[in-house]
């Protein structure tokens, strides 16, 4: 999808991966306790300026508590939500610049 973005300086790259890296962070903590989850990483890297390319990759180890929980879809859902706020923060960003 283009979204006529404009190029992106260090500081802005440095707070869009932080912003997408939040976003996914806060959506697996709003399903799962944090008491509940063993280990979760979550790994944000965008490349390049046009395209830009963004890369996330979200890894979860829940308690053997939570069996019922299908952490694939978990994972899914997680990286869905994180781009979403990627497209948003561009979206924002590109109306910035066209004032």
């Amino acid at each position: 999808m283009e979204l006529g973005i404009p190029k992106l300086n260090g500081k802005q790259v440095e707070e869009f991966c932080s912003i997408v890296e939040k976003s996914a962070r806060e959506y697996v903590l709003s399903k799962i306790s944090k008491r509940r989850i063993e280990e979760l990483n979550i790994s944000v890297e965008s490349e390049g300026t046009k395209p830009l390319r963004l890369t996330v990759e979200v890894d979860v180890l829940l308690s053997p508590l939570m069996k019922n929980i299908d952490v694939q879809k978990l994972v899914y859902e997680a990286v869905k939500e994180a781009f979403t706020s990627a497209e948003n923060y561009l979206r924002k960003l590109k109306c910035h610049s066209m004032k």
